[in-house]
């Protein structure tokens, strides 16, 4: 059972519902989907909230394997782990779902309105609702407290009359559903911090006054003013600012931790909100600039030097409204210290994150531990468990986090209750069904077009009337229609009976990334009973709306021309079969710190076999050097427990001192060979190859021992090094290597680190005068603490720029010498020195250079800083593009203890999706050859990159379709043309061609 749908909720149902378990989602709203459909775009990729959140919620309302239960609330827990009896109360929605058919006619009706939540109370909605307009059920509800009927039962009933199928009965009573469970996760998502507490930023009071939620409800297309910036009286703004930590990092109202997403979000908003309207002028008023995820140091780079929004570091003082013109002046301190005032047209508070009531009422009931700001506590070391056996936790109740982190806990959470309900798997689950495929041989092209606006980010630019008239006169065309999502629910749903009903035989969508939506599509084809090949895709958002934002005319032209084409190809489209292949079910993990052999753990638990693959002759990785987690965790403790499960346990082989020379095979039947000249069979790939301190260059590191790195100091202070118990005064230097031109990125847990190491030298030196020079600090999520911690114990904080770093040089004094400190003030705007006895530096993490070459060996990507780029940077943060290899770890890029071992535990639980099927099948897009044209050149066999083509024995080429990416490279160099790329043959982009200069009828 899954208590919660947001997109932690829907991501561990999903996992475990695909690979063999009966899952129940508990979602107390009326729809599944949380806070997601709320945003407007996503960082750091300003991705389109509900495109790329849409195919879940389609995926999850449509699975066999799960059962949704809304207006829910779990009341009663009896029984013990992995037979948990679990009480229910549904509360009715006085709709019945299986009969509403979505279509607003009982909304329109209704005379009463009320304060719309979903978006934030900037509008209204009536007392029948539907939460939002992609909303899973697709079914509309009764707000009973504001229904004129439920209060007077002789009133009102307008809605009955408007209802064409008689869904509406408002005497549904509350229903007592008892369902038993082997384990629970808890996802019941956050709450946001109520801003009138702030009283001095006027929430509340000022009507331009808003919070980022509501901000973002602005933005977004679907929101109240469809994407319009404006103020209470309708104009636009022209100066906005942001005022971040307003209700974090807030001791005086039990806020004491970072909610680690504001200062990203806040510089999503004005970048966004730029784009929105072009010269507004954007201010974001922060303490630290908490930009420490991947990726995220860049977008806060590109904000500030490409879009020009500002940032000042200052803590503002008040908010307050001026009567006549309704400006708001911002008081604040300038960084020199000097008290100053500026206007704005509206200000945004960026508010926290914080545990809902509901979440806390629930972990009493379930029994769990609460820490002390009321978010779960996980126990040591595990990244998903709670206090309780059999329940775990993934998303924001266990601490503050962003999309991406939320996604792996989730699949990490998931991956755990796989282990610990092995023994049930495939036990209470329905195999998936699909009508039988037409025929359409014979047939006459019939095509279907549905036009999506994409909410606005295609329909603010391209003028889809325009679309739709032009595609309806073209050949073969015989429907269209549009769409304001086309991937939603009812979309999905109305496409299938369209299919039917004008008896269409092909499918063309004019909407956003075939990457990300094409496979949802052919899915309800699938559904349809159509083969999912004669389905084809426009992508009228990346390559039309978003590119030519300040050009609509030529967007509108531009997305005609795309249609067309793609009309014209898909008449020329033919039915395409998948091949089955058979799945070794083992895996090889490739690196034996503390992520791989907690995914080799997670993997054996559940009954798969494993290698394990260490170059070194030694297991632990960089994690040997360190003896506590952030959490006084026994790190070294925990890697023995890993290393005798690696030693002992059956199923896990484990090479050490042995790399690989060579992979082939693909996904479910991988063969990898090493230097040793093993050979290695498996299905899957983890890769879990850690990453390295950097050695710095600068600040006399490597020329003077009392230079050392933050690993050097941790293993310094644990051998009792008399360095550090006779040290007077001690200089930290953060961001040595990091976040600079050659390297610009965070390294996200030197900071906490800092804070770590200094407080320990403050418990065996206690006086010792320490010295912190940082940019920003980066102290995310509880670990806020500690920086708080470090101040009470008198650690001093002094902020430098990039641009004036401190300097380190040898100065002599009394015959010896010290190590003579410079920097800047950042008050005073003065030099200051200090005479130190030890300075430690922030080094970087760095990927080790073996990365080029596991890149290359497995076909899969690195990102500009040569750790692994995942997928999708937000809904598939463990999976690679190309399928069957996942990564986990420092490998992904710079993390903590902890969160290396959730993402493990999440790729584990991804590689089950494919360890637990007997059979594969082929992508769809794959190479085939015409053996009477194929000569044996080998041109194919050399230029492939996946090693697909093979010669037979009939000397004639052949493709392996599992292995083929139909990335068409065979197709194109072939000189016999022997070669061809189903539903990409020269006949078919032939038509695309003559498609963009037919004329419509």
């Amino acid at each position: 059972m899954i208590v919660g749908a947001g997109i932690s909720g829907m991501q561990s149902a999903l996992d475990l519902a695909e690979v063999g378990y009966k899952v129940y989602i508990v979602e107390k709203s009326p729809a599944i989907g949380g806070r997601m459909p709320m945003l407007d775009k996503t960082f750091p990729t300003n991705d389109c909230s509900m495109c790329i959140l849409s195919p879940k919620l389609v995926e999850c309302g449509r699975h066999r394997n799960i059962e949704i239960l809304t207006c829910s609330d779990v009341v009663d827990l009896q029984g013990e782990p992995g037979n948990f009896q679990v009480k229910i109360n549904k509360r009715p929605r006085y709709v019945d779902p299986d009969k509403c058919l979505g279509c607003g006619s009982c909304a329109e009706e209704c005379p009463v309105k009320v304060p719309n939540e979903f978006n934030q109370l900037l509008n209204k909605r009536k007392a029948i609702y539907k939460l939002y307009p992609q909303a899973y059920p697709n079914a509309y509800m009764i707000d009973a407290t504001k229904c004129l009927k439920h209060k007077n039962p002789k009133a009102c009933g307008k809605c009955i009359k408007a209802c064409p199928v008689d869904a509406i009965d408002h005497s549904m009573q509350e229903e007592q559903v008892n369902i038993n469970v082997g384990a629970i996760i808890l996802c019941p998502g956050y709450e946001l911090f109520d801003a009138e507490l702030r009283g001095e930023y006027g929430y509340g009071v000022y009507d331009n006054v808003l919070t980022s939620l509501q901000f973002e409800r602005m933005l977004s297309a679907s929101g109240p003013y469809e994407g319009h910036i404006q103020k209470a009286d309708g104009n636009t703004p022209k100066k906005i600012a942001f005022i971040q930590c307003v209700g974090s990092r807030d001791v005086s109202l039990c806020r004491g931790y970072c909610s680690s997403v504001c200062c990203m979000y806040a510089t999503k908003e004005a970048v966004i909100a730029k784009e929105h309207e072009p010269g507004l002028e954007t201010t974001i008023f922060y303490m630290d600039i908490r930009a420490f995820g991947k990726d995220y140091e860049k977008y806060y780079n590109r904000a500030q030097n490409e879009y020009g929004v500002r940032y000042v570091k200052c803590m503002i003082s008040s908010v307050k409204e001026l009567q006549q013109t309704k400006e708001l002046r911002v008081r604040y301190r300038t960084p020199d210290g000097a008290m100053t005032e500026e206007d704005f047209d509206m200000v945004v508070l960026s508010v926290g994150l914080k545990p809902t009531e509901d979440s806390v009422k629930l972990a009493n009931i379930l029994g769990v531990e609460l820490n002390q700001y009321n978010f779960c506590q996980l126990q040591d070391l595990t990244g998903v468990q709670t206090s309780r056996e059999g329940i775990y936790v993934a998303g924001v109740f266990s601490g503050p986090k962003d999309i991406p982190e939320t996604v792996m806990q989730a699949s990490a959470a998931a991956g755990d209750t796989a282990a610990y309900l092995s023994k049930a798997r495939n036990t209470l689950v329905t195999e998936r069904e699909f009508p039988p495929e037409k025929d359409i041989g014979g047939d006459e092209p019939r095509i279907g077009v549905f036009v999506c606006h994409c909410g606005i980010n295609i329909a603010s630019v391209v003028y889809i009337p325009t679309v739709i008239q032009h595609v309806q006169k073209l050949p073969n065309v015989v429907f269209a229609t549009n769409n304001l999502y086309a991937c939603s629910q009812d979309s999905q749903a109305a496409m299938k009976e369209l299919i039917e009903e004008h008896k269409l035989n092909r499918i063309v969508v004019a909407s956003c990334s075939p990457r990300t939506h094409k496979p949802l599509f052919q899915e309800t084809m699938r559904e349809a009973g159509l083969n999912p090949s004669l389905f084809e895709m426009a992508n009228i958002r990346d390559q039309c709306s978003w590119v030519h934002m300040q050009e609509p005319q030529k967007a509108t032209e531009k997305a005609i021309d795309l249609i067309s084409m793609a009309v014209a190809k898909a008449a020329t489209l033919k039915p395409v079969y998948n091949v089955k292949v058979n799945v070794t079910r083992a895996a090889l993990v490739i690196g034996g710190g503390i992520a791989g052999m907690t995914a080799a753990g997670s993997l054996v638990k559940q009954g798969y076999k494993v290698s394990l693959l260490e170059k070194g002759d030694r297991l632990g990785g960089v994690a040997l050097r360190i003896k506590e987690g952030f959490n006084n965790e026994n790190v070294q403790g925990y890697i023995k427990e890993l290393i005798n499960i690696v030693n002992n346990n059956p199923l896990i082989d484990l090479y050490t001192g042995s790399e690989i020379a060579d992979v082939s095979g693909y996904m479910g039947n991988f063969t990898t060979k090493l230097t040793s000249g093993q050979e290695i069979k498996h299905g899957v790939t983890i890769i879990a190859t850690g990453a390295e301190e950097q050695k710095p260059t600068e600040y006399l590191y490597g020329q003077d021992e009392r230079v050392m790195t933050q690993l050097e100091l941790d293993e310094a202070i644990v051998n009792n090094d008399p360095r550090v118990k006779s040290a007077q005064n001690i200089v930290m230097i953060q961001c040595v290597g990091s976040r600079e031109e050659n390297r610009p990125y965070c390294s996200r847990i030197c900071c906490t680190k800092t804070m770590k190491l200094a407080l320990k030298i403050k418990e065996v030196n206690p006086n010792a005068s320490i010295i912190v020079l940082y940019r920003d600090i980066r102290t995310y999520s509880f670990n806020e603490d500690y920086y708080r911690q470090a101040r009470e114990n008198g650690v001093i904080f002094i902020r430098y720029e990039v641009d004036n770093k401190p300097a380190v040089e040898l100065a002599g004094q009394n015959g010896g010498s010290v190590l003579r400190v410079t920097a800047t003030d950042h008050i005073l705007r003065e030099p200051i020195t200090i005479d130190a006895d030890l300075v430690t530096l922030a080094a970087p993490i760095v990927p080790p250079a073996s990365n080029q070459r596991l890149s290359q060996l497995f076909k899969v990507p690195l990102n500009p800083d040569n750790f692994f780029q995942e997928a999708h940077m937000k809904l598939r943060p463990v999976d690679f593009s190309s399928d069957g290899v996942y990564m986990c770890g420092l490998a992904h890029g710079p993390k903590t203890i902890e969160e290396s071992i959730a993402q493990a535990k999440a790729a584990a639980g991804r590689a089950t999706s494919i360890l637990s099927h007997d059979t594969l099948e082929s992508k769809g897009v794959v190479a085939v050859i015409e053996p009477t044209k194929c000569a044996a050149c080998l041109t194919c066999v050399r230029l492939c990159p996946f090693k697909a083509p093979r010669i037979k024995e009939k000397h004639v080429a052949e493709i392996e379709a599992v292995i083929c990416q139909g990335c068409g490279t065979c197709a194109g160099e072939c000189p016999n043309k022997a070669i061809t790329l189903q539903s990409y043959s020269d006949k078919q982009l032939s038509a695309a061609v003559h498609g963009l200069f037919e004329q419509a009828r």
